[in-house]
C-alpha cells in the first residue's frame, strides 16, 4: 500500500506547459507519482470539500499526474477532441470527503459536484468503473463518537472495494 500526503511531500501543483503534451518533460517526481497510480490495484483520495472542489494541491495534482499516456489515451489520428479510453488498471476507487455542508442542501443546491468530478470527469473516463464516494459531514459540529463511527463506515467500505488478495 502506497500513500501520499501531498502537502508534507511539499508536491508542487503547478502544471508547467513543458509537461502537458502526452511526450512532455515531465519531472521525476511527478513521473514517481505516474507509475504508482499506473500500478495501482485501488486508489483511495482524501480530501474535503471546498467550495465544490478538492484543495488546490489536489487539483495540481490531477492536472500533472492523471495524464494523457498513464490515466487514458485517444484513438490514433484523434487530436484529443474524441472520448478518451481509460488506461488505468485500479478495479476500483475510493473518494472520502469531509464538509460543513449537509447533505440535502449540498443536493439541492449545488448539485454534488465532487459526485459528478470523480465519478464522471476522473475515474470513468480513465477506466475505473466500480467507484464510491462517501461525504462526511458536519465536520465542525460532529462529536467524537459521531467520528469513530464515521472511521468504522470507511474501515467497512475499504474492506467491501478492496479485499484483500488470497
Amino acid at each position: 500500500m502506497l500513500f501520499h500526503d501531498l502537502y508534507a511531500e511539499g508536491f508542487d501543483p503547478l502544471l508547467a506547459k513543458a509537461e502537458i503534451p502526452e511526450h512532455g518533460l515531465v519531472p521525476e517526481n511527478i513521473q514517481h507519482h505516474c507509475e504508482q497510480l499506473r500500478s495501482s490495484d485501488g486508489i483511495v483520495i482524501v480530501h474535503p470539500n471546498w467550495w465544490g472542489q478538492p484543495p488546490a494541491i489536489l487539483k495540481g495534482w490531477i492536472d500533472r499526474v492523471i495524464r494523457p499516456g498513464i490515466a487514458y489515451r485517444f484513438e490514433d489520428g484523434d487530436t484529443g477532441d474524441g472520448v478518451p479510453i481509460g488506461l488505468l488498471k485500479a478495479k476500483a476507487a475510493l473518494v472520502l470527503n469531509t464538509s460543513n455542508t449537509p447533505d440535502e442542501r449540498e443536493r439541492s443546491a449545488f448539485g454534488d459536484p465532487l459526485e459528478s468530478l470523480w465519478k464522471r470527469c476522473i475515474f470513468g473516463l480513465c477506466g475505473v468503473h466500480v467507484f464510491h464516494r462517501r461525504m462526511f459531514n458536519v465536520i465542525v459540529t460532529s462529536t467524537h463518537d459521531q467520528r469513530q463511527t464515521w472511521l468504522n463506515e470507511i474501515r467497512r467500505l475499504v474492506t467491501q472495494l478492496f479485499p484483500k488478495k488470497s
